[in-house]
């Protein structure tokens, strides 16, 4: 980046912290004469807009601070997320948020967008970053942050290309999403609604139809110091998606600690339930690559008794928004809002019979291989992304 000026993003930016309303409670439900106020959560990572939730309202009168703009940047000042967005709303930020203003009127926004959400910038707040457990950014990281400042014309050419790039990596996104949208549609279809159970199946408990339900070992167990580079996989909530195995980021034990853990241990096919983070309740079935494993804390492991129930209908029912739903007045916490283990296990589920729980198994594993394809393809486009956005912002292509 040579051939172009770097600026200060302190010199050429407002950077400010956000703060939180004084009376939680003065919350309303009518925006009309209200402020949204934006928090951790009400929006996802990368993500160039945000959704006006309207029960995140408050009274104008309400002391806020940090009013957002339309084309303002935030940052989380956690490392989990420690990307920007673009806001599509006004409203005001919670103190978990970073706000970024263009002062300067320098940038071309996308532009300024699209460098801040490039591995560079992450990996270099990845070595700033201070904290424990939860890693986080502070204003002063984000002021000293040097970003290159090529001419307009050329910004505004680079956020061009990438966002041709992105809008392909979307599209393929938006065709993985139809095939889960299908497997939900066929499983409403088959089975019906969870909370009306209108075909009128059995209806017990989750621990009812249950080998085993465990959650991981908590505290001085396992710990971070723990982790090595290869021995017996531990199963964390990054790894659990709605229906899909995370297998990017890998953890593992040696096997001499496992041998302490033992009664932790997940096989391929068991059913690994999320209780902490987006979506708070949310099931995956563990692959046949993964061999061995153990969960963690709030990574709930279910073994299926196999004579009542299959982990593919089981992992589906506990994704279904309506079984959301019902385990919605479990879910408590205000940082981090969670659902206990012992919460999950007493959740209510239906019992069709076998022969057409395996017949929905055989029509998930068809739409899994229709979306292996697809994934493949993403990958590979993401990959292409990356190597874009270096170029262009090594000034190789300008």
């Amino acid at each position: 980046m040579g051939k172009w000026e770097m600026v200060r993003l302190g010199d050429v930016c407002i950077v400010e912290r956000g703060g939180s309303p004084r009376l939680i409670s003065n919350y309303i439900t009518n925006g009309d004469n209200g402020i949204n106020w934006i928090k951790i959560g009400d929006t996802a990572p990368n993500s160039m807009y945000i959704t006006k939730t309207e029960e995140k309202i408050i009274p104008a009168g309400v002391k806020k601070s940090r009013y957002v703009h339309e084309g303002d940047f935030l940052l989380s000042n956690s490392m989990s997320f420690g990307r920007p967005y673009i806001l599509k709303i006004d409203g005001c930020i919670h103190d978990g948020w970073l706000l970024l203003r263009d002062k300067e009127k320098l940038f071309d926004k996308r532009f300024l967008y699209y460098y801040l959400s490039s591995d560079r910038v992450y990996d270099e707040f990845k070595s700033m970053v201070v904290g424990g457990v939860v890693n986080n950014l502070n204003s002063q990281m984000v002021r000293n942050l040097y970003v290159p400042l090529p001419p307009l014309p050329i910004q505004q050419k680079i956020a061009d290309v990438l966002d041709r790039a992105n809008t392909l990596i979307e599209k393929r996104k938006a065709q993985i999403e139809k095939m889960n949208l299908l497997v939900k549609s066929r499983f409403i279809e088959m089975f019906g609604d969870p909370v009306v159970n209108e075909k009128g199946w059995e209806q017990v408990t989750l621990r009812d139809v249950s080998l085993r339900m465990s959650d991981g070992p908590f505290g001085s167990n396992l710990k971070s110091s723990h982790y090595a580079e290869s021995g017996v996989r531990v199963i964390r909530l990054q790894n659990i998606g709605v229906s899909e195995f995370l297998d990017s980021d890998k953890a593992f034990i040696p096997m001499e600690h496992y041998e302490t853990l033992k009664k932790y241990t997940c096989l391929p096919g068991d059913v690994v339930i999320g209780t902490l983070g987006e979506p708070n309740l949310r099931a995956c079935i563990l692959p046949e690559h993964v061999e061995i494993a153990i969960n963690k804390a709030d990574c709930v492991h279910f073994v299926p008794d196999i004579s009542k129930v299959v982990s593919c209908f089981v992992c589906e029912y506990i994704n279904q928004p309506a079984t959301l739903a019902i385990a919605g007045d479990s879910i408590h916490g205000q940082t981090r809002a969670r659902i206990s283990m012992s919460q999950v296990a007493a959740l209510p589920i239906y019992v069709p019979p076998l022969d057409l729980q395996t017949r929905f198994a055989d029509f998930v594993r068809q739409a899994d291989k229709s979306k292996v394809g697809l994934q493949n393809g993403l990958d590979t486009l993401q990959r292409l992304y990356k190597s874009l956005t270096q170029k262009c912002f090594n000034g190789d292509l300008f």
